[in-house]
């Protein structure tokens, strides 16, 4: 069994266990930890996540990262400035999260009110470099009722997340699920 189906079923067996409904938002982050190397084969599976979370009487909702920064750079008054000289990007990084976060607000507010939903966040690869999956989280966690489940493209040892294995990472407590066990 390749390392995504072992990942697959480490979800499985959590996901059919019972939610406490007065859990805090960050209580209720879940992260699916892989090999960075494995993030095709994951996209090629989320359909199976979906159908995993569905049989055990949940929702599933998909919201993907991978292109909100294109979109969020080409809606900039000054979009051509920063493709010249990308080095001005840091400073407008902030109004990205920010971006983010609305058009995360507005998938959420579609979505049929209930505790018992997963929304899956994909595409967190597509942050490296510009802002931090920590931020991200804790900006987003607060606004699902259910389950946040990040897939995490990274590693994990210890609660400290690095994702894509290229810097130092965070300190996070949300329940990290992994191909080897469930945590």
């Amino acid at each position: 069994m390749n390392r995504v189906k072992r990942l697959l079923a480490s979800y499985t067996g959590f996901i059919v266990v019972p939610w406490r409904s007065d859990a805090a938002a960050a209580q209720r982050v879940v992260f699916c930890v892989y090999d960075e190397t494995e993030e095709l084969r994951l996209r090629a599976s989320v359909d199976e996540f979906e159908l995993a979370t569905r049989q055990a009487g949940h929702e599933w909702f998909l919201f993907d990262l991978r292109d909100t920064f294109a979109a969020w750079l080409t809606g900039q008054r000054y979009a051509e400035s920063y493709f010249q000289k990308p080095g001005l990007l840091a400073t407008l990084l902030p109004r990205y999260l920010d971006y983010i976060g609305d058009e995360f607000s507005t998938f959420v507010e579609k979505l049929p009110p209930g505790h018992a939903s997963v929304v899956a966040l994909q595409g967190v690869g597509s942050l490296f470099g510009l802002v931090k999956v920590k931020d991200v989280v804790d900006r987003l966690a607060p606004k699902v009722k259910g389950r946040l489940v990040v897939f995490f493209p990274g590693t994990r040892k210890n609660n400290n997340y690095r994702l894509l294995d290229g810097y130092d990472g965070w300190n996070y407590l949300a329940v990290a699920i992994t191909a080897d066990k469930e945590v």
